[in-house]
Parts: C-alpha cells; sequence; structure tokens
C-alpha cells in the first residue's frame, strides 16, 4: 500500500497497541487520550470507559495523590519504575511496575503517558516458591535429617586439571571453615553456583537450607519482598510471609547477579551483613537470622563499583573471601577432560555408546572461545550426541553456527558478513543467558522486540 494512505496518528496508535505493556495517555486536564488494550486488560475495563473520560472518573478509587499520572501533570517531573498494587474492576489484584513521563511538544507539556508492566503472575509463582521452601524447610522427616541438601554439588564434582583453577578449590575449601560473606566473579557457564555450593556442602551448614535467588530476574519492589518477607496489610492484598532471609535461618543464602540488585537494596543487604537483623516489609518488628550470604557477578566487581552498579561498601564488606573462577578458553587442558565426562553422562542419558571425539574436533575445541564457557561446552555436545550418527563425534556433528566458525578463507559479500556475524552474536548472548531473550537484549542493547524478531529471521 502507498505511504500516502497512512495516517500518522493511525501509524502511531498501530505501534502502541502491539505492544505488551499497558499504555494510558492523558491530556494536561487529567482526561484520557489513549488506552490501549493491555492497559485494559490490566485494569479489567472496557476501553470505552475510560477514552475521552476525566482519569479519575474512570477510576473513582484514585485521586490527586495516589494517580502517578496526575502526579506528574502537576510536578511536570518523571516518575520511573514505580511499584504500584491495586485491584481492578474484577477484584483481582494487580501488581505493576510503572514509569509515568510528560510529554512535551515544542517546550509545551500537553499530556503525560504512563506505561505499565503486569507482573502479577510472576510475583504469584515467586511467592509460590517462597512457601514450597518454607514448607520444606518444617519438614522433620528422618530422611531430610540425613540426606541434607544432598542435590547440591560439592568439590569432589568439580572436574579440572588445571593447577590455578586446583588452587582455588583448595581456597573454596578453606572457606568452608569460615562465616565470613563470600563473592564469587567470572563469566557466564564458569560454574560460580556450582563453586558457592560446594562450599555450603562443605560448611558446618551444610545440612540447613541452601536457597538461591537471580537478582536480575525480578523488579526491586518484588525482589526485596522476596528477601525480607511482608507484613499484614503492607500494601493491598498482602499477608503475613517469611522472606528467603528467615527461610535460609542457620544455612545461605546465595545472591546470583549482585550487580544487578538496585543500589537502594543493596543498603539494606549491607545492614544484614553488619548486624544480621531482617525487618518485613511493613512491619514493625526486627528479626534476628543467621545466615551466611554468597554472592556471584558475571564482571568484574571493580568495574561494576566503576559503573556505579555495586556500592563501594557492600564490594568492601564482600570482598573479604572472593574469588575470580578463570573461563574456559584459559583451561585448555579442560577442555576434552569436560568433553568426555559429557560425553559419558549423554551416552547414560540418552542410552547411546559414542566413544570419544576424533582429533579435528579436539583441535577445533581447543582453538574455539568458547563465550558460553563449561554452560556452553554441554550444550554443544549435547546437541552433537543428539545428531551424530557416528560413534566417534567430529566436525560434521557441530551445530550449525559453530561450523560456520571453521569455513573456508574466503571474502564474504558484506551483506552476507554482517547477517553471519549477527546470528553469531545473538547465538553467544542467548547462550550466556540462558535462552533469556530479554537478558540477552540487554546485553546486546537493543530492544526485546527488535532481537525477537532477528532470532525469527536468523536463527
Amino acid at each position: 500500500m502507498p505511504s500516502e494512505f497512512f495516517n500518522t496518528s493511525e501509524v502511531l496508535e498501530a505501534i502502541l497497541e502491539t505492544i505488551d505493556e499497558g499504555i494510558h495517555v492523558i491530556d494536561p486536564k487529567g482526561q484520557t487520550i489513549f488506552y490501549n488494550g493491555v492497559a485494559a486488560n490490566h485494569d479489567g475495563m472496557k476501553r470505552s470507559e475510560v477514552l475521552g473520560k476525566p482519569l479519575l472518573e474512570a477510576f473513582p478509587s484514585l485521586n490527586h495523590k495516589s494517580s502517578t499520572l496526575l502526579r506528574v501533570i502537576k510536578s511536570e517531573k518523571p516518575i520511573y519504575n514505580y511499584s504500584q498494587s491495586y485491584v481492578n474492576a474484577h477484584g483481582r489484584i494487580i501488581e505493576t511496575l510503572n514509569t509515568t513521563l510528560p510529554i512535551y511538544v515544542d517546550g509545551f507539556m500537553i499530556g503525560a503517558i504512563e506505561i505499565a508492566k503486569d507482573y502479577s503472575s510472576l510475583k504469584q509463582l515467586s511467592e509460590r516458591l517462597a512457601d514450597l521452601e518454607s514448607s520444606l524447610k518444617t519438614i522433620k522427616s528422618p530422611e531430610r535429617k540425613t540426606t541434607g541438601n544432598g542435590g547440591l554439588y560439592s568439590f569432589t564434582e568439580i572436574l579440572t586439571s588445571d593447577k590455578g583453577f586446583k588452587g582455588l578449590i583448595s581456597q573454596g575449601k578453606k572457606a568452608a571453615r569460615s562465616t565470613s560473606s563470600v563473592l564469587v566473579y567470572g563469566e557466564s557457564g564458569v560454574g560460580k553456583e556450582l563453586f558457592v555450593q560446594s562450599i555450603h556442602q562443605e560448611s558446618g551448614r551444610s545440612k540447613e537450607p541452601f536457597i538461591a535467588q537471580n537478582c536480575a530476574a525480578l523488579p526491586e519492589s518484588l525482589l526485596e519482598s522476596l528477601l525480607f518477607g511482608t507484613a499484614k496489610g503492607s500494601y493491598t492484598g498482602a499477608v503475613e510471609r517469611q522472606g528467603l532471609f528467615e527461610l535460609a535461618n542457620g544455612g545461605t543464602l546465595f545472591l546470583d547477579e549482585l550487580q544487578s540488585m538496585p543500589i537502594d537494596l543493596q543498603a539494606k543487604l549491607l545492614r544484614v551483613l553488619e548486624d544480621g537483623f531482617i525487618r518485613r516489609i511493613g512491619g514493625t518488628k526486627s528479626v534476628q537470622v543467621n545466615v551466611r550470604i554468597m554472592a556471584a557477578m558475571n564482571i568484574d566487581p571493580k568495574k561494576a563499583v566503576s559503573e556505579n552498579r555495586l556500592r563501594p561498601d557492600l564490594f568492601y564488606r564482600l570482598n573479604v573471601l572472593s574469588y575470580e573462577l578463570p573461563p574456559l578458553r584459559e583451561r585448555i587442558d579442560d577442555i576434552e577432560l569436560l568433553s568426555e565426562h559429557f560425553i559419558s553422562i549423554f551416552n547414560s542419558k540418552l542410552g547411546l555408546s559414542i566413544k570419544g571425539m576424533d582429533e579435528k574436533i579436539k583441535d577445533f575445541f581447543r582453538k574455539y572461545h568458547w563465550p558460553g564457557n563449561v554452560r556452553e561446552l554441554k550444550h554443544t555436545i549435547e546437541f552433537m550426541m543428539n545428531h551424530t550418527e557416528n560413534d566417534v563425534l567430529n566436525l560434521e556433528d557441530l551445530p550449525q553456527f559453530l561450523k560456520k566458525r571453521n569455513p573456508p578463507e574466503k571474502i564474504l559479500p558484506l551483506r552476507e558478513a554482517m547477517i553471519e556475524m549477527e546470528t553469531k552474536l545473538i547465538t553467544e548472548a542467548l547462550l550466556q543467558t540462558n535462552g533469556n531473550v530479554f537478558q540477552a537484549s540487554k546485553l546486546l542493547q537493543i530492544p526485546r522486540q527488535t532481537l525477537q524478531y532477528k532470532i525469527k529471521k536468523h536463527i
């Protein structure tokens, strides 16, 4: 269809309708001028009940103070990442994370827009997992007493022939005798959680809980309520609920991707490390907990401090026992050792009898960069064993994107080379984030929708 048939406002409205977040726009008088279907679904309203009407008429439970849209109209200042909990028109509790911004044209404010992401389901799932942890902790069966955390890894399961890594394991065993906090850092896929689980298993806390939480997976308000728990009535629908600090009491709380924890929340974590007391969200009573904190980061902590992603005082508090795990490319001898180990594992799982790898694939593995480290090696071996027709793995069994790492030397057309590079970067980002499209888009610094389109197009 020729471009002259398109109306700019219609195109803009169509774009806003495709976004999977609630969009609500009001004019300076507080009247709704745009309200997409996602926002209507959040609120349990019909769009006709909101569009063209004053905000407080459509939502009588709000007022000029509680409405972020009206507050932005009055102050002309943006409100970022505001957590909101409310009961919609159908009586369902909605949890959203809102960003509300003034809209300017030629220097004049013409309205305000609110972008709301519903994380109600995510919160419910997280709370159910916390409830499950709580119920498991209260079980006093003989099996639980004897097995403790038998599902966790131990140092005996960390395979290496690398002298430096063996030294780290020796240091980790010494750290197990301590009660000090632990900080482990290194690239994604090097085995940071395996290392901290091993310290826990070797310690006097081995029969107590080991609870892990990824700090990058949740909005700040949800992460805070999960860590510290909630007091009844602290917000709409809130119940008395233990947080992960209380659930891990006597054991270990592992905080992965610590640099993704918001700075304000890092300050609260520091206070717990200093005095051992926590207070539930909305509560007045402080509770003492005996929890060993272990944290992991996939970037150098000094870099995180310089980028204001990690508080310096928290870094110094955690840096007493810190360990940098080397990437797989710096442990060349471990590549074949781990490959043979994974072949043995998948022979058992898949009912196969693969004998090993030929010399060409061994040479390829030694020269490859392994951006996803041990995790990528494991997934690569699993892929090859699912597709091979031979009893020895060879170059033909490699995933397609890895085969392109060993092409004949020739100059590719620029467009083809750019597509190949883009596909490689997307694949490596997905490997490093375990297939999490949102985290991969942050790594690549492109919108999630753009990444989803490129995955469908190239991969």
